[in-house]
């Protein structure tokens, strides 16, 4: 017979391991909250039971840091999850884990911009060769693998643009050619795609953005189909240093439980503003792949769980560039001006200057991100506030 404190036996949904995956009640107080370990070291019972308990230096691993990852290798079906500082610090050690001096990577042309930016201006300078490819055209990317090509680094939905990369197809791309592939999902969230699921050996995400949802903290994750990969990021983070903190992790583990109930307000009001958008004269493209328009439709709605496609969107007003400036410059709250998304309040962005501002201009407008593109992430304020104030500044333009 169960009794409190057993689980039921059949599988959790992600919603319940988004709340309980990872945690337990303090052992000592039955607590509900994972404690904040906040110490840099743990007294160890003799010289032979060195790291008995599992920890002995918090660079190293970390009691509540530890609870995090277990959460989100549940929500990812991974064998093991490191947490970083940033998300840009989980990016540089996947890097620096797997690629030496005449190693050769194919990265997205279309990507996070200080992804671009720390591949051309850091590991570049270490001998390290980068393809910049269309990660929509699969044939491109098999034909830019080379013997030195270890790397495969994807992003999907792709930031700004949300160009949708096929994680299945592309990971058997991969497997063929004995080629390691992360993908970066920081867009779409374990809700959306579950990229090791797709076959991909690493999932990679920004915890800053829909982990947090509530623009406090900064941090990144990156999950591995084996052990074998995780023990490798563990190492090299150890030697970097670049750790997640105790309290971040604490107020990751609280804010990523309402993940869930967010992202579907924030998916709802993403359609709704887009279909404001794409029936406003003024508007000359709008994206979001929710929309029947989007032009990667099919594989959208084949690779995204449940018909969920996330709160981000982008589009572009007529006039140009001078056009799409003054709206952003214009538009009035609850929008904000400012980077970030994800979060509970609405964002609306300008990658040319900042996301994406470190991109050679050529590279950007090669993808399409012209100075006037204007992103928008999707809070979870009424969807009627948030197209009222787009239809102000729309209006005036």
């Amino acid at each position: 017979m169960a009794k409190a404190g057993d689980w039921i036996p059949s599988p959790l949904s992600d919603e319940t391991k988004l709340v309980h995956a990872g945690v337990s009640p303090d052992k000592e107080t039955g607590a509900i909250l994972t404690p904040i370990h906040q110490s840099t070291t743990f007294v160890q019972e003799s010289i032979d039971k060195y790291m008995g308990k599992g920890y002995s230096y918090s660079r190293t691993t970390n009691p509540t840091v530890k609870v995090l990852e277990a959460k989100i290798s549940s929500l990812e079906g991974a064998a093991g999850t490191t947490c970083f500082a940033t998300g840009m610090a989980a990016t540089v050690t996947v890097m620096s884990a797997f690629l030496e001096q005449g190693d050769h990577c194919v990265l997205t042309n279309c990507s996070y911009g200080g992804t671009n930016r720390v591949a051309r201006m850091q590991f570049m300078r270490y001998g390290i060769d980068f393809s910049f490819v269309d990660f929509r055209d699969l044939a491109a990317v098999k034909a830019a693998i080379t013997p030195k090509t270890k790397l495969i680094f994807s992003e999907t939905p792709a930031n700004p643009t949300l160009t949708l990369t096929d994680l299945a197809a592309l990971s058997a791309i991969a497997k063929a050619a004995g080629v390691l592939h992360v993908c970066d999902a920081t867009f779409g969230t374990p809700l959306m795609l579950k990229p090791i699921e797709l076959g991909c050996d690493m999932s990679l995400h920004s915890t800053t953005k829909y982990f947090d949802g509530h623009n406090m903290t900064v941090g990144g994750c990156v999950s591995c189909a084996t052990a074998e990969l995780d023990d490798r990021l563990h190492f090299v983070q150890n030697m970097h240093g670049n750790i997640m903190t105790p309290h971040t992790a604490f107020l990751t583990l609280q804010s990523c439980k309402t993940m869930a109930v967010r992202c579907k307000q924030q998916a709802a009001n993403a359609m709704a503003v887009a279909t404001f958008l794409e029936g406003h004269a003024k508007v000359e493209t709008v994206r979001y792949p929710g929309l029947a328009s989007f032009p990667q439709k099919a594989l959208a709605d084949k690779q995204h769980n449940d018909g969920f496609h996330g709160g981000m969107l982008w589009f572009e007003v007529k006039g140009g560039s001078a056009a799409g400036r003054k709206l952003m410059d214009t538009t009035p709250r609850p929008w904000s001006l400012c980077e970030n998304l994800g979060a509970v309040e609405s964002i609306i962005t300008c990658p040319s200057v900042m996301t994406h501002a470190n991109m050679l201009p050529e590279d950007r407008l090669k993808v399409g991100i012209t100075d006037g593109f204007i992103r928008i992430s999707c809070g979870i304020e009424d969807a009627k506030d948030l197209i009222t104030a787009l239809k102000t500044s729309l209006d005036a333009l």
